[in-house]
């Protein structure tokens, strides 16, 4: 019996039952009609609302299509601009995270890549050092303190790669330089011209490192007499202009870009989009030339 009561109550109140569900109809149909408003174009809107009109004339239903028609005109301005800026919040956001994902996989290939490249590398200048001990002490000396040097200024990078500043990216391609120096002797010269005034302006880690291998490996090494690499930099109100060139072997006009110079210039386009770039430039006197364009940043 109590569970024939229990039944009964539920099913007391079928108008209250029926005005609830009228009005989450409306309700469903109110935000419909809302959201149909703000993306159907205006000449549409102004096309049913002339049909409106004359069909309420029609019908002889006075002054109700005028206010219909007022109405949907009023709440499509207010739901346009509301869906508009609800567009672009959501399109900021999402670009945003896209920017930001793509900045964090560049960076991580970078380290991959980089963790790839550094010990073969150290195996080779251990290798240099080992040989130099028993020929030349002082020269195995220097090269050992150039090793430290490098790797000072290079596992901050390779732990955390991103930013740095321009004044460690000089330090590290200087004691990079030395070391090769050693290796290849005579065949290898360089100079670095960077003003002090820029040893604190952020500059994107590896990048310059970067330029400087694929001079060696590409421009230098492949030349019998070897060659030099010139490292200058300069700045506008604006622009880090940061230039590495070569009188290398040159390059080939034709052919793409190698592993290197990609990453640099998906890097560039990750963290600056079009406020940063990679000018590739071939000299006159023979050679190449790589000119990174950074916005002027202060650490």
């Amino acid at each position: 019996m109590a569970g024939s009561k229990h039944m009964q109550g539920k099913d007391d109140n079928p108008v209250l039952d029926s005005v609830l569900h009228m009005l989450e109809t409306l309700r469903i149909l109110w935000w419909r009609f809302f959201d149909w408003l703000a993306v159907v174009p205006w000449k549409k809107l102004l096309l049913v609302s002339l049909l409106v009109m004359i069909i309420g004339g029609m019908l002889g239903l006075g002054a109700l299509p005028p206010v219909l028609v007022l109405s949907s005109v009023l709440i499509k301005s207010l739901a346009g601009g509301k869906r508009r800026a609800e567009m672009a919040a959501t399109a900021a956001a999402s670009r945003a995270d896209r920017e930001a994902l793509e900045r964090r996989v560049i960076e991580a290939e970078m380290a991959a890549l980089q963790a790839q490249i550094e010990p073969h590398f150290l195996f080779n200048t251990l290798a240099l050092i080992g040989q130099l001990i028993e020929t030349d002490a002082v020269r195995a000396a220097l090269v050992h303190a150039d090793l430290i040097r490098y790797l000072r200024a290079a596992l901050p990078q390779m732990r955390q790669p991103g930013m740095g500043r321009l004044g460690q990216q000089i330090d590290l391609s200087r004691a990079y330089l030395n070391i090769m120096q050693a290796r290849m002797q005579e065949r290898l010269c360089y100079q670095i011209e960077v003003p002090e005034a820029l040893a604190q302006a952020q500059f994107p880690s590896m990048m310059i490192q970067t330029l400087v291998e694929n001079a060696i490996k590409h421009g230098l090494e492949p030349k019998t007499d070897g060659g030099s690499i010139h490292i200058r930099a300069s700045s506008d109100a604006q622009h880090i202009l940061l230039q590495v060139s070569d009188n290398g072997v040159g390059l080939n006009p034709h052919a793409e870009d190698g592993v290197g110079l990609s990453n640099i210039r998906e890097r560039l386009q990750a963290l600056y989009g079009i406020r940063a770039a990679l000018i590739t430039e071939i000299p006159e006197s023979g050679g190449a030339s790589f000119t990174l364009q950074i916005p002027l940043e202060t650490v």
